[in-house]
């Protein structure tokens, strides 16, 4: 396995504010980024953000602002974003940077042979940016199912790039994994989606409808259409094509999307980089939406869950922690408050938490902090480390807290407080609780590069405490109690009422 990785994240469009599937392609790249760092690898990480289009040139001119103003200042909370949910990226692109654009333009000649110019005539949604067939406006009654709003009529000329081309190449790359699509019933969905073959793509628009954009070489008419232009910024972020160390990472190891912009990556992603003679990204990562309740998320229902309010509330690690165990990595999963704080005070709280309070207060009492010699805790990880190559993070997950409830039963078995007492005057008492309370440290060592990946704050408490050999004296609660959204068992009940 090459000892440089690169892996990147679908980049937002700036025109609202980040939510929580952007967290979650932060979250879910991040995980893989420090899992391989911690097994010796160089991993570049992209984010960044989608700039050009219609809808950012409007909200600038709603705003009184250029478009360049305005997606300076939008580009912002995404990055603040991925910061607060601890996503160690390296690299962030914006459509807008120079090198970008004059990159793109090359992309653009390369592909020259696979262009031609037509007139569309048919359905646009001007929220996705994106073209619809016949058959998919008859089959969602003429509205758009991502914005409720109804499809607009277009007659224009365009660029379109002829797709078609690589319909071969593009379906037996998918088939044979050269192109891996996980999860697999993700990969039948495209294979199904190309079966008659790939669809010729729109990649311009006329610049009196499209002004804020790519310019298109050698036709100052027409404009470049958002998907071109935002989805080579995989390359262009490395230095395609003018800096040679960009093949230094791509292939893309993984590429991290959402379900509803799968067939962008799997499909026209591929034609490009088919079209200009770049080899295909090896794995496309496809997450789930989360819901609310068993609701999807909703503008009209106002159902959304700000990722800033969980974290400022409950902490970055408890925000990682949920969204990598109790949602799914490849499929839907379901938010509620009440579910996200039983998890943070049962599981974080009781589970973890006081078990390292608990380890460390005895050490303290019994040896001064001192912890003793003992063979490092073994464990079988093959089962770990299967699951984080699988990307079924929460299965890795839930396998590092088997460890942790292991722990708390050997504890409750051995009563090393019962040891304690005879320590004294029984010299086999006192080794005997020095190694009980070693293995029990070093344990909590091995747990704590399990959880490396997901909870990087926690796992360096846990080895900052346990790790010198001597435990600190200002250990804090890794995860005291809140009870903002459940009640409080420790709230006084109030007096029955008097008949």
């Amino acid at each position: 396995m090459k000892k440089n990785l690169y892996i990147s994240t679908a980049i937002p469009y700036v025109n609202g504010v980040p939510h929580i599937g952007h967290a979650m392609d932060y979250l879910l790249a991040d995980i893989w980024a420090r899992y391989q760092r911690q097994n010796g690898k160089e991993v570049r990480f992209q984010i960044g953000t989608d700039e050009h289009g219609t809808k950012n040139a409007a909200k600038a001119s709603e705003l009184g602002l250029t478009p360049q103003a305005y997606v300076d200042q939008a580009s912002q909370p995404f990055k603040a974003m991925a910061e607060k949910v601890g996503s160690s990226y390296t690299d962030f692109i914006r459509t807008t940077d120079a090198h970008h654009r004059g990159a793109v333009q090359y992309i653009w000649q390369q592909l020259a042979p696979h262009i031609y110019k037509d007139r569309y005539e048919g359905w646009y949604c001007s929220g996705c940016e994106q073209f619809y067939t016949d058959k998919e406006v008859e089959v969602n009654g003429g509205n758009c199912p991502n914005h409720k709003t109804p499809f607009e009529r277009l007659s224009e000329e365009n660029y379109y790039l002829r797709a078609s081309d690589f319909t071969d190449q593009i379906r037996s790359a998918i088939e044979t994994n050269k192109l891996r699509i996980i999860p697999e019933f993700r990969k039948k969905e495209i294979l199904e989606l190309i079966k008659d073959g790939v669809k010729d793509v729109s990649i311009s628009r006329p610049r009196k409808s499209l002004s804020w954009g790519v310019g298109v070489p050698g036709d100052d008419s027409q404009v470049m259409y958002v998907w071109l232009d935002a989805l080579s910024n995989y390359i262009t972020v490395l230095g395609y094509p003018d800096d040679a160390s960009w093949q230094e990472y791509w292939p893309a190891d993984v590429q991290v999307v959402g379900k509803d912009i799968l067939r962008f990556h799997a499909i026209i992603w591929p034609a490009i980089l088919l079209g200009i003679g770049v080899s295909l990204p090896k794995r496309l990562l496809v997450h789930g939406f989360v819901n609310i309740g068993g609701e999807k998320i909703s503008k009209s229902l106002g159902n959304g869950i700000d990722p800033n309010q969980i974290i400022d509330s409950y902490g970055r690690d408890a925000f990682r922690y949920f969204f990598s165990c109790h949602i799914p990595t490849t499929d839907d999963g379901d938010f509620t408050w009440e579910k996200f704080e039983n998890a943070y005070n049962n599981e974080l709280g009781n589970d973890l938490g006081n078990l390292v309070q608990r380890i460390a207060a005895m050490v303290t009492r019994y040896q001064a902090g001192v912890i003793g010699d003992s063979p490092q805790a073994e464990h079988d990880m093959g089962p770990y480390h299967e699951a984080m190559e699988q990307f079924r993070y929460n299965d890795a997950v839930n396998i590092a807290w088997n460890t942790v409830r292991s722990l708390n039963q050997y504890l409750e078995s051995v009563k090393p407080w019962e040891i304690a007492k005879n320590r004294e005057k029984d010299t086999e008492a006192a080794e005997h609780l020095s190694d009980v309370l070693a293995h029990a440290a070093s344990t909590l060592l091995q747990v704590a590069d399990l959880l490396t990946p997901f909870m990087p704050d926690t796992a360096d408490t846990i080895k900052h405490s346990f790790g010198t050999g001597v435990v600190p004296a200002d250990i804090q609660p890794l995860f005291p109690k809140i009870y903002l959204h459940t009640p409080d068992p420790r709230a006084p009940k109030a007096a029955p009422a008097q008949s």
